[in-house]
């Protein structure tokens, strides 16, 4: 489904958290943002307006200009960070993880309680920017999809 409305967001799917906490992308989001190639990712808590998180990885962000985010937490940059332990920066927490090569993740249950997200949630999978997605939990977007569930793929 590319498009809700004219001029609106992209969605790439709906993604369901498994009762063990894995979390399978759209392929086309994978694609679009090569997102597995590093074999890492890193999560970053979502707007208020949507919830969820945004991802992206090192090579999309480094030289962004958000890169800035990776110069002052070497613990993320340099992955020695505990995975799926978040690191406030900015008004925004990081974390990173490792992700399968056809696009999973696992989320812990520490990574769900601070992202306040629960098994059996579908996320919305929306085109952020050239360096991030989103997996939204909420909000608008996620409303309106729900008159489109029939024409969304679930991953």
């Amino acid at each position: 489904m590319p498009q809700m409305n004219k001029g609106g967001k992209f969605i790439f799917g709906k993604s369901i958290v498994r009762n063990d906490g894995v979390l399978q992308f759209p392929e086309q989001a994978i694609r679009e943002h090569d997102i597995t190639v590093e074999g890492k990712v890193y999560l970053f808590t979502g707007s208020k307006s949507t919830g969820g998180f945004c991802v992206t990885r090192k090579g999309l962000l480094a030289p962004s200009k958000l890169g800035h985010i990776l110069s002052d937490t070497p613990a993320l940059r340099e992955y020695t960070a505990k995975p799926g332990s978040f690191i406030r920066y900015k008004g925004r927490s990081y974390a990173w993880t490792t992700i399968s090569d056809d696009g999973k993740i696992v989320l812990t249950d520490d990574m769900m309680t601070f992202l306040k997200i629960e098994p059996e949630m579908k996320l919305l999978s929306i085109r952020s920017s050239d360096i991030a997605f989103t997996m939204g939990a909420y909000g608008r977007l996620v409303e309106e999809s729900m008159k489109h569930e029939n024409e969304i793929l679930v991953y």
